[in-house]
């Protein structure tokens, strides 16, 4: 599975957007999806994970009810809405997938990644 992400760019605080990963190659529902983020001078982040098939999903607690993870397998892509952004939420954001048979969302073990997409927001 190939990964490409997109939809990041420069906001203001409180303001949204829709960050999108489109998947290429292999089965997509055969994965566990996820979001993660680095901004600098920081180490990558886990943001959000879904599960091969969505409802479940898991969250950082830094955004929990403000972000929402969600997929659409017949599109092979994976979305993550980000709301109420703040400064400190400025980073590099990646998608990243991972061969799974559960159908939990996961923190660790993602092993296929996209380019990132950046977020900046400004205060």
């Amino acid at each position: 599975v190939q990964l490409q992400a997109s939809g990041g760019g420069l906001v203001q605080a409180g303001g949204s957007l829709r960050l999108s990963c489109a998947a290429s190659g292999g089965t997509f529902s055969n994965y566990a999806m996820g979001w993660f983020r680095q901004a600098p001078g920081k180490e990558r982040e886990f943001v959000a994970g879904i599960g091969r098939h969505a409802p479940s999903t898991d969250y950082a607690d830094s955004v929990k009810g403000r972000f929402t993870i969600s997929r659409d397998n017949a599109k092979r892509t994976v979305y993550l809405q980000v709301n109420s952004l703040k400064p400190e939420d400025t980073a590099v954001y990646y998608c990243a997938a991972k061969f799974s048979f559960s159908s939990f969302p996961a923190k660790t073990g993602y092993d296929l990644w996209g380019q990132g997409t950046q977020v900046t927001v400004s205060s």
